[in-house]
């Protein structure tokens, strides 16, 4: 135990990337207060018993990260339950839909809006006050996504959200530095967890075929790069967005092989298709 026991808060915490990161810092010593939208939770109470199996302090409570007054209570709970202020809060809980831009739902882009961002500024905003009452500075991790930078086809709603992530994060750390507040972002790449694993059977092997490292991620290399963000070894670091993809979304639309020159597979095809339609134009 390293860390005296430190309070962290990790939204959406009870599965996925989330439950990774609160065990990783269970694992180091920090308490951990974890949410997630269910009121009664199979998986919140699998959590609390592997953080107390590993000899830590947890605590759950049912939240709506998009409801300030939901925010409130829960953050009440959090420090009536350790009797201090998070000194870490990780903005993880997200929500998705797959849908072409023309067909997205109204409700649907609210509710991911509404979660993915404007549950990051509800729960920054809380943890903060308490960050600056308590006068001992502290640590935001955002979790954000490729979409930070990048465009994603039939994720419009999510992209949005998460390029929003990534100037709140700028923002954030810009306007907390002066109390001691650290604010970063930890954007992920290709992460093999339950719900991918689900709704991909092959998402290990599609992933790891354009990582220049050649495998998937697990909920761990993201936990690793929170704890490094949350500690001392990340002091003088702030505003800034860690990608932990393998490489993946360092890659530029390159026509060529990563060994030669030789052009890619389909570009001879593509290059045929342009000389027919040059000589369409003329």
């Amino acid at each position: 135990m390293t860390n005296n026991n430190k309070l962290a808060v990790v939204t959406g915490g009870t599965t996925g990337i989330g439950r990774g990161i609160a065990l990783r810092l269970a694992e180091t010593g920090w308490a951990v207060a974890v949410n997630n939208l269910e009121t009664e939770s199979e998986s919140a109470r699998q959590l609390l018993a592997e953080v107390e199996a590993l000899g830590g302090s947890a605590w759950y409570a049912p939240c709506d990260v998009g409801d300030s007054r939901s925010v409130d209570d829960f953050y009440r709970g959090a420090v009536e339950h350790f009797q201090r202020a998070p000194s870490l809060l990780v903005n993880n809980a997200g929500t998705q839909t797959w849908a072409p831009l023309l067909e997205l739902g109204e409700e649907d882009w609210d509710k991911v809006i509404r979660t993915n961002l404007k549950g990051c500024f509800l729960n920054t905003q809380r943890a903060a006050r308490l960050m600056v009452e308590a006068g001992a500075g502290g640590s935001i991790v955002n979790i954000g996504s490729g979409c930070n930078k990048l465009a994603f086809p039939r994720l419009v709603d999510y992209a949005a959200s998460k390029g929003g992530i990534e100037m709140l994060t700028k923002t954030s750390a810009l306007e907390l530095g002066e109390y001691g507040i650290r604010v970063n972002c930890v954007a992920p790449g290709g992460v093999l967890v339950e719900r991918t694993e689900r709704e991909a059977p092959d998402y290990a092997a599609v992933w790891s075929a354009i990582a220049p490292l050649g495998r998937v991620g697990y909920a761990k290399d993201i936990a690793d790069a929170v704890l490094f963000l949350a500690g001392e070894n990340a002091s003088f670091i702030s505003g800034q967005t860690l990608w932990v993809d393998g490489g993946a979304f360092s890659k530029a639309n390159w026509p060529y092989s990563n060994t030669d020159n030789t052009v890619a597979a389909g570009a001879e095809a593509a290059e045929e298709r342009n000389k027919l339609e040059l000589a369409a134009q003329k």
